[in-house]
């Protein structure tokens, strides 16, 4: 009898084994069909550095170890700068059998050549046919015919806990495939508007950036975009554009070169449990209108500071994240219906949405030595000041224009950003010449955490590094 038993419960522990043998995914046949369609994209640009130390390249001036080569090492003739190549890699995948590629607009941003490696080792020079910041899409363009394409999926219909997988080329070895799940859906990110993404535990790594995110049916239904991570590796946390998004995106890069956005003029903030009950409104939901931009859409719709928005051309606005993206993704000189909750009860305004203009950078003055002829300060960039004309162009009182940003630059600055002001340990600073800020930079202890305040086109945003994740 006990044999028996024994016997049975041994049945049914292999049984249970087998079923959950069974229920693993599978990703043989996924990875066999569509890596055909993903690629890996390599960029050059040509940079400037000076031929100081051409032995030891990579140690910077604030290092120790910089005054002992400078003094006992002979330099190479010579001291101008030198010209190199710059490289990068990245990844994209086909969207059109005439060579038509998805890829980030940062893998191919400022890039002086572009190089698309197809799986069967073909490569073609690619074109850039127009690419979007905001959401970090570019449209690549090769010369080539039949090319094997992806399947588009709806990333709507992802749930959290689904099986996805990734195919890519991080640090450069093409067509690998890491698997993982959905950790959550419509995560906002700071100073990402206009992308609800798709947060997973996917291995990515650099490389991986522009490719595809595919669910178990072997359709894309997300872009590669963003790790967060404080070694620069992967931690278990990647941001993933959603592919309706891109392909909205794509749509007006293949038509027009550039994207379209619509804006209505106004400062908003989320809403708070407390906010919700100080206002009258029966749960937290929508966002709450700080400002009106004077002489804007919503201002000459009668949109009020204190209003706060639950629908948007019928969509609801969940939270002050949604809002953005919602009139973003409306095309300018549309009339819509937005409904605002107003002194306890809510009431509709039809608002005719304006556009949001491009971004409005400084040109450099004629004359002004060149950039890269200049010593990038140890956060691995160039400043210089404020002529009236920028001023006056981009409507700021002070500041410093970043002119260059060097290869290893480790923070989020951009040339054409005026740096307005910088805070470090609770004391903020104006910033009023390229002397003072470069100053403060070069005399700020290590681990100093400190925080630009930055003017980027239209937008102001908080750029924050730490000193010892610099270059210094």
């Amino acid at each position: 009898m006990a044999r028996a038993i024994l016997t049975l419960l041994i049945a049914f522990a292999a049984f249970g084994a087998e079923a959950q043998v069974r229920t693993l995914p599978d990703f043989t046949d996924l990875a066999e069909r569509q890596g055909a369609a993903v690629v890996n994209i390599s960029t050059t640009q040509a940079q400037s550095a000076q031929r100081n130390l051409p032995q030891f390249p990579n140690i910077d001036e604030d290092d120790p170890m910089f005054d002992f080569f400078r003094r006992f090492i002979p330099r190479e003739p010579g001291t101008g700068p030198r010209e190199f190549q710059s490289r990068s890699l990245g990844s994209g995948f086909v969207v059109s059998a005439d060579g038509y590629i998805l890829t980030n607009a940062h893998v191919v941003d400022n890039a002086d050549e572009i190089t698309v490696k197809l799986t069967d080792k073909r490569e073609y020079k690619a074109r850039v046919i127009g690419a979007d910041k905001r959401t970090d899409i570019a449209l690549v363009k090769i010369d080539a015919n039949g090319l094997p394409v992806v399947r588009l999926g709806d990333p709507g219909k992802l749930r959290v806990g689904e099986w996805v997988v990734a195919i890519g080329s991080p640090f450069g070895f093409d067509n690998t495939v890491t698997a993982g799940i959905v950790s959550a859906k419509g995560r906002s990110l700071p100073q990402e508007n206009f992308v609800p993404f798709i947060q997973t535990d996917v291995a990515i790594n650099p490389g991986n950036s522009g490719g595809p995110l595919f669910n178990m049916k072997g359709e894309v239904v997300g872009i590669n975009s963003q790790i967060y991570s404080r070694t620069g590796g992967f931690m278990g946390l990647s941001f993933a554009i959603p592919i309706d998004v891109a392909m909205e995106v794509q749509a007006q890069l293949r038509q027009h070169g550039r994207v379209s956005r619509g804006r209505i003029g106004v400062v908003i903030q989320e809403v708070s449990k407390e906010l919700a009950e100080s206002f009258g409104l029966p749960k937290p939901a929508g966002a709450l209108v700080n400002a009106v931009e004077k002489g804007g859409p919503a201002e000459k719709a009668g949109v009020e500071s204190g209003d706060i928005i639950l629908k948007f051309d019928g969509k609801e606005v969940a939270n002050s994240a949604d809002l953005p993206r919602l009139v973003g993704n409306t095309r300018p000189a549309s009339r819509v219906t937005v409904e605002v909750w107003r002194k306890g009860a809510t009431r509709e305004i039809v608002v005719t949405v304006g556009e949001i203009p491009a971004d409005r950078v400084a040109s450099r003055t004629p004359g002004r030595t060149r950039p890269t002829e200049q010593a990038a300060n140890r956060l691995g960039f160039v400043v210089s000041d404020l002529t009236a004309e920028q001023k006056r162009d981009l409507k700021v009182g002070g500041g410093v224009l970043v002119e260059d940003v060097r290869p290893g630059a480790r923070i989020d600055v951009r040339p054409g950003d005026v740096i307005a002001a910088l805070t470090s340990r609770g004391q903020t600073t104006e910033v009023k010449s390229a002397e003072q800020f470069s100053k403060f930079i070069s005399q700020a202890e290590r681990n100093t955490t400190i925080t630009l305040h930055v003017r980027r086109g239209e937008n102001n945003l908080f750029v924050t590094v730490r000193i010892d994740s610099a270059r210094g």
